[in-house]
């Protein structure tokens, strides 16, 4: 396995907003606590270790030991007790519920903040650092849970309920991970059946902690479960002061505004109130309207809503605005890595922070990595392509092609040359003999030029014929990394790349690859 580098505006993938969120950070200076870097950790570590309280890390230990249960391993369990300590800290990714660990830059994102974590540890000695998993269980998006794409080819499950999915029940679930397994033989399904046997619970919430964790315990990942009665209650003083007063709106709207100046990126709107009530099988936005408070079919005065919030926080769910804030008031955390468009909300919600007096953390942008297995190598290799050229538009690639390998076959210079100078010497005879015949001349030169061109567009065709293999390559290569045009770490499954069934040794692969203060796209390139 060979490991590349190149320039995300090489790649033609990114856009100006996420390089600038990539390699400039000084230019948005004004809305991040501080551009992300080494130097910039020894100072997040002071400004965090005043603020959290060991009566939080305490209260936010012992929710994480009851949300494991029995599933603890060593080295998790080891994390989790550190966090009781005031010289442990957090580095955290989160993302919502996906299917089978849905698209690889989950994975990506994941080992990130791990070998991030354990490049601060040797460090800083001195201190501890624990990389966390936020799962996104309060999420209400469908979508994003229902499908995934294993080897090109798309795999769903239809729950058929709805509201906060980590609460699903995970009814006729053995069926698809029977359509999982049907991907690979006997020989090659060990590490398969064992992820898939961690993939059960009651609900999508206890599978997917168990597939993470059969995936990344030997890490010692911490997984965080928003959805939980006592961190929501370290929580509670927040939503209360967000029914009331309302405050976020108006602090997200203001920095919008700036924000389009500077000709930035507004990635998400603020809610009058940015809170969910959920309950089973709902999830469904609080309003206030003529001195009521409301949620789908259900209202409150505000009395009654208080009361609640004081009894069962847990029917209560941040929404974009505030799930940031919450993870970062309950745990003691440094640096949160995530994908382009979540830091793009970040940078709309300093004065948010500011207002509840919970300190910002560092932001970093993920890696991106592109894997080239072996089946792509090949074909690279038969049509003479570097893993550069990958990121070339498929037409210029062709083109490039058959001007290097057809280059003789379909240069008409010499044709064209003789073209014309018997069209000059056509003309010049007739004007010799009878300057009368000149207007038939004419057209005879027009009708030879006609059938000259027929003559090439003809062989210009037969010639790409002859390198129709090549130009299936080409496709071959653009369709397998670039999935309907996109990234492929968008959309393609983590087993998609385990034909032969070694999970763990994908798991390292990517593991090495990952470059925690890098801002370079990642090639992994399959030699081998």
């Amino acid at each position: 396995m060979q490991v590349f580098n190149i320039n995300r505006k090489e790649t033609g993938l990114f856009s100006e907003h996420q390089s600038r969120l990539v390699y400039d950070q000084e230019s948005i200076q004004s809305y991040i606590h501080e551009s992300f870097s080494k130097d910039a950790i020894a100072e997040q570590i002071k400004l965090k270790a005043e603020q959290v309280s060991s009566e939080n890390r305490q209260a936010l230990a012992n929710s994480l030991v009851d949300q494991y249960g029995g599933l603890i391993s060593s080295p998790t369990r080891e994390n989790i007790e550190s966090l009781r300590e005031s010289n442990t800290f957090t580095i955290t990714t989160g993302h919502q519920l996906t299917l089978l660990a849905g698209p690889l830059y989950f994975v990506i994102k994941i080992i990130q903040v791990i070998k991030l974590a354990e490049e601060l540890n040797e460090a800083y000695p001195e201190k501890n650092f624990v990389p966390v998993y936020w799962m996104a269980s309060e999420d209400h998006d469908y979508e994003e849970i229902q499908s995934t794409s294993l080897f090109n080819k798309s795999l769903s499950h239809d729950y058929k309920q709805r509201g906060p999915v980590g609460r699903f029940e995970l009814d006729n679930f053995g069926e698809f991970k029977e359509e999982i397994r049907d991907f690979f033989g006997e020989d090659r399904r060990t590490e398969v059946d064992a992820l898939l046997a961690s993939y059960s619970g009651k609900n999508l919430g206890e599978a997917t902690r168990g597939l993470v964790n059969q995936l990344f315990s030997s890490y010692g990942l911490v997984i965080v479960d928003g959805d939980d009665h006592a961190l929501k209650s370290m929580l509670a003083p927040l939503m209360k002061d967000e029914l009331i007063n309302r405050s976020s709106e108006k602090l997200v709207q203001s920095t919008d505004a700036r924000l389009a100046e500077d000709g930035l990126k507004v990635q998400i709107h603020a809610r009058p109130i940015n809170l969910f009530h959920i309950e089973k099988g709902s999830r469904e936005r609080i309003q206030f309207e003529d001195d009521k408070y409301s949620a789908g079919d259900m209202s409150w005065t505000e009395e009654e809503i208080l009361k609640e919030l004081e009894i069962k926080p847990e029917n209560f769910s941040p929404n974009v605005v505030l799930r940031p804030v919450y993870q970062e008031l309950i745990l003691p955390n440094l640096a949160y890595i995530g994908g382009g468009g979540e830091i793009s909300y970040w940078l709309q919600l300093r004065s948010t922070f500011e207002h509840y007096g919970v300190q910002y953390p560092l932001i970093q942008v993920r890696n991106s990595m592109l894997w080239i297995e072996k089946s792509v190598v090949k074909k690279l290799e038969k049509v003479e392509l570097s893993w550069k050229d990958v990121f070339t538009d498929r037409d210029r690639l062709k083109k490039k092609y058959l001007e290097t390998h057809a280059s003789e076959e379909l240069d008409f210079d010499n044709l064209d040359r003789i073209k014309t100078e018997l069209a000059s010497e056509m003309s010049s005879k007739v004007k010799s003999v009878n300057p009368n015949l000149e207007q038939f001349a004419n057209a005879e030169i027009a009708r030879l030029n006609k059938q000259l061109d027929g003559l090439k567009v003809k062989l210009l065709k037969d010639a790409k014929g002859k390198h129709d293999q090549a130009m299936k390559s080409i496709d071959f290569i653009k369709d397998r990394l670039f999935p309907n045009g996109g990234l492929q770490e968008r959309s393609s499954n983590l087993l998609s790349f385990c034909a032969d069934g070694q999970v763990n040794e994908r798991i390292a692969d990517i593991y090495n690859a990952i470059e925690p203060f890098g801002k370079d796209m990642i090639v992994l390139f399959e030699n081998e």
